[in-house]
């Protein structure tokens, strides 16, 4: 992993992209990394193109959304000391903007609703193009009516994939800056046998891999994984899921219960994805 990956975050001035810069700021002051302000506009043709298919080069970056980037930053400069911050402006689709940061992103954080730049993040294509294709873990940071339990544990979905594992290792180093529990869940359905094999072996691989760090294991009995997953997300501070599982999370992050996770949990989700190479 290279040392000078930035957390990179999605803005475009919408409340919910302001709370996940807020997320984000905290995030890189923990992991010692600078933190990015990313806005990826359009033409307002609605592509990343000139109209004129004649007129050369791209589309000019928009000083309203320059300055509304410089506040952001100088605010968060300003009440996370030591935090360096830089922002950019990309011409582009903003799924694509941020796929293509995460190539070099320690992490990115994005908000689940926006507007401009990121219209509709995480509730269409943008936000599934962003979990699904990442290069980097994705925070999804979706504002919620409650606070969140920021003592809480980190819990992790476990379903003996090799997404899975990827995901089980990734929340062990969050529990561990967080300095705080990690609870591995597996959801199966009633009569299930092998529940008790697929906790043994993650609880195994986080303790190894993650000495000192208290880990317990839960099983959970239910016929839809996504509602026992968002149910037990309200007392933690973070639930982390892989970007693919099977049984109980068959096609995670591509079908329903990634939605229903992203879209309805009571606190912050971390998609699981292995480090891509920075170009």
């Amino acid at each position: 992993m290279l040392m000078n990956r930035p957390v990179v975050v999605g803005v475009d001035g919408s409340p919910s992209s302001l709370v996940a810069a807020e997320h984000a700021a905290r995030t890189a002051v923990q992991r010692s990394r600078p933190l990015h302000l990313v806005h990826g506009y359009l033409h307002p043709s609605g592509y990343g193109v000139p109209i004129n298919p004649y007129e050369l080069g791209i589309p000019k970056p928009n000083d309203e959304a320059q300055s509304m980037l410089e506040r952001a930053a100088a605010d968060l400069a300003d009440r996370w000391p030591g935090l360096t911050v830089q922002v950019r402006q990309v011409a582009g689709g903003p799924g694509a903007t941020l796929v293509e940061e995460s190539r070099r992103a320690e992490l990115v954080v994005v908000g689940s609703r926006g507007h401009g730049g990121f219209a509709g993040l995480l509730l269409g294509s943008v936000g599934s193009q962003v979990t699904a294709h990442a290069h980097s873990p994705v925070l999804v940071v979706r504002p919620t009516e409650a606070p969140v339990a920021v003592d809480g544990p980190v819990l992790v979905a476990v379903d003996g994939s090799e997404s899975a594992e990827v995901a089980v290792g990734q929340a062990a180093d969050e529990a561990t800056r967080q300095q705080t529990e990690l609870v591995l869940v597996h959801v199966h359905a009633p009569g299930a046998t092998d529940a008790a094999e697929v906790l043994d072996t993650a609880v195994a691989a986080a303790r190894g891999s993650h000495p000192g760090l208290a880990v317990t294991a839960r099983q959970l009995q239910a016929e839809k994984p996504d509602q026992a997953l968002i149910e037990a997300s309200r007392d933690a501070a973070l639930i982390v899921v892989g970007s693919r599982g099977r049984g109980g999370f068959t096609g995670m992050l591509l079908g329903s219960v990634s939605q229903s996770l992203v879209q309805h949990a009571h606190c912050p989700v971390l998609v699981a994805h292995p480090y891509g190479r920075a170009r």
